[in-house]
């Protein structure tokens, strides 16, 4: 699985962060690390989630695009493959 770190910007609702988390399970992602604050202005959110999954993070990309409250999606770092260790 590859992993890849996303940075979101949104407008500062209850319901948003569910909804972005929502999204990225119904695509097909993992989230393995997620941090969340409110931006210096009180009215956005800055999310930014390290998310794997074999599948293209552009898959990803388009679907948050499309959420009301988000004003806007990066993908900061692309294609780092995980290690699965087992014993």
């Amino acid at each position: 699985m590859m992993q890849h770190q996303v940075a979101v910007q949104a407008r500062f609702n209850p319901e948003t962060l569910e909804r972005v988390l929502r999204v990225v399970r119904h695509r097909g992602f993992q989230i393995c690390a997620m941090n969340m604050e409110t931006a210096t202005d009180a009215q956005s959110i800055n999310i930014e989630l390290t998310v794997a999954s074999p599948r293209s993070v552009e898959l990803l990309f388009s679907q948050l695009s499309k959420l009301v409250d988000v004003a806007r999606v990066e993908i900061q770092q692309r294609s780092t493959p995980t290690q699965q260790i087992r014993a």
